[in-house]
């Protein structure tokens, strides 16, 4: 029994090494290797901000509330949340797993249903916020500066993540907010906690011309690999 005991810890010591290694090397190798779409727009003027938002595991994109925004996310007003409200100036985007971002608004939601959902494999959803003025002084605030072909190719990106319905129009999930200034919508692709929402995060910021680091499933790992693939 000891020695089982004893095996048991040696081999999660040795997994635990090699996602240890695999995060090092995840966030060391950029993706693309070559920054050639960061090139294609080198000489634009980085006149569009947006914020890339941290918490210890989940990380979210906030695009200013301009027009050009607000018209490509309208469907969003029309599903019941309206962006072109009093005192808008971020809309945030975050994609995750179904159970764990709809069930657990807080930490004191946590149960083990969704905890397993999210390490094994569960649906996606995108999750939408309004929300006011963002301090950017935040450690946990990110300014990203984007030329205007780098920003509309992050909205198309972001907008091609929203699972459709048979009419092309985005589906809501009902009775699935957090607040009256958030929205919850079905999203493409898969969810586990390996390629979940911080590598969401990396290709969107990728599909805008960024580098980040080959796989970044930490909100820690992806800003480093931000800091050292991408000059200011």
């Amino acid at each position: 029994m000891i020695k089982l005991v004893r095996r048991a810890i040696v081999g999660l010591c040795l997994v635990a090494i090699l996602l240890v290694l695999l995060m090092g090397l995840g966030t060391l190798v950029p993706r693309p290797l070559f920054d050639s779409t960061r090139a294609e727009a080198s000489g634009s003027d980085k006149n569009r901000t947006i914020l890339v938002l941290s918490n210890p595991i989940h990380t979210d994109i906030a695009l200013p509330a301009d027009p050009d925004v607000l018209e490509t996310f309208s469907f969003v007003s029309d599903a019941g949340l309206s962006l072109d409200y009093q005192g808008v100036f971020w809309v945030v985007f975050g994609w995750g797993g179904r159970s764990f971002y709809v069930e657990t608004p807080t930490w004191g939601h946590l149960r083990p249903g969704p905890v397993i959902d999210a390490l094994t494999w569960d649906r996606s959803v995108m999750h939408v916020r309004r929300t006011g003025p963002i301090a950017v002084e935040l450690e946990s605030v990110r300014e990203v500066h984007l030329s205007e072909i780098e920003f509309e190719r992050l909205l198309d990106h972001i907008r091609s993540s929203f699972e459709l319905d048979g009419d092309g129009g985005p589906i809501p999930i009902p009775n699935a907010a957090y607040d009256a200034h958030d929205f919850f919508f079905s999203a493409k692709g898969g969810f586990n906690a390996l390629l979940g929402c911080n590598t969401w995060t990396a290709r969107a910021l990728r599909s805008a011309g960024l580098q980040t680091g080959t796989w970044t499933p930490l909100p820690m790992t992806l800003n480093w690999s931000l800091d050292l693939h991408n000059h200011p």
